[in-house]
């Protein structure tokens, strides 16, 4: 599979969030709100923050997916690279703004 064109190995049984971690790769989107990195929280699919759009489909959780062979990771241009923030639920969103509050 890639991530925005770079290849990431995965493992049988892996979830995308688990690959991107295990390459190094910690966060993969911002926040709409202060451009803070996002990558895997809770790990079980409740909190949203790994939000990443895979082959094409946005808004996927990367700790529920299991990674496969050609998967395209990432390649809405949402991310670290300053190009667009945020992606993903509005409750998300909504949370990551309560949040910048409390910073």
């Amino acid at each position: 599979m890639t991530f925005r064109g770079v290849p990431v190995p995965a493992e049988p049984g892996q979830s995308v969030a688990a690959a991107l971690i295990a390459a190094g790769i910690p966060a993969w989107r911002t926040t709409r709100r202060g451009g803070r990195p996002r990558g895997v929280f809770c790990g079980i699919g409740i909190c949203f923050d790994c939000l990443i759009t895979v082959d094409g489909v946005p808004d996927q959780r990367a700790c529920l997916v299991a990674a496969a062979d050609g998967m395209r990771l990432g390649d809405d241009g949402a991310g670290l690279d300053g190009t667009a923030t945020g992606a993903g639920h509005d409750a998300a969103r909504d949370r990551e703004d309560s949040d910048a509050a409390h910073d």
